[in-house]
Order: structure tokens, then sequence, then C-alpha cells
């Protein structure tokens, strides 16, 4: 993953660019994941997921079916690329 977070110009808008190790979508594979094993145990997915990304806490990620250990394999931000660029496409 390449990730540019200094703008060299500040009147200039920074551009970020993602870049996967393998060309698939890990992002979206590893939240399917998490989502599924947070609703087996009973949690809303969504409180726990947002929970996870605001503090970097993994407590609020359940480790049944692996779930925390996959989401640790990924940046916040990149969960939060792949959350934004869903909600785009689909409203």
């Amino acid at each position: 993953m390449s990730l540019n977070r200094e703008p060299k110009n500040l009147s200039q808008t920074q551009k970020i660019n993602f870049i996967g190790k393998d060309g698939r979508n890990q992002a979206r594979d590893i939240m399917i994941k998490v989502h599924d094993a947070l609703v087996d145990k009973g949690y809303d997915p969504v409180i726990q997921i947002v929970g996870y990304i605001l503090s970097g806490d993994p407590t609020y990620i359940t480790a049944h079916m692996n779930a925390r250990s996959l989401i640790g394999r990924l940046e916040r931000d990149e969960l939060l690329e792949e959350i934004i660029k869903f909600y785009l496409e689909n409203n």
C-alpha cells in the first residue's frame, strides 16, 4: 500500500492512493467476515466497527471466527476508504 499524507502545496487538494498487494479488494472481504462474526455473536456490527475505527481498540471486534486478527491486517484508513467507496457507489 502506498499512502501519501503530506501535501506538497497547502493550496492544493491532497491525493491519497492505495495500492493493494494482490489486486483483490481485501478490505471488503475482511469487512464482510468481521460483520458476520459480530452478528453471529449477537453484537451490532455498525456500533462495534465504528468503535474500532474511532479508537483503534481491537477489543471492539470479537475474536470469534478470527475476526479480530483479520481486521488487524488493515489500517483503519483502509476500512474508511472501503466504507465510503461502498456508500457512494450505492447511493
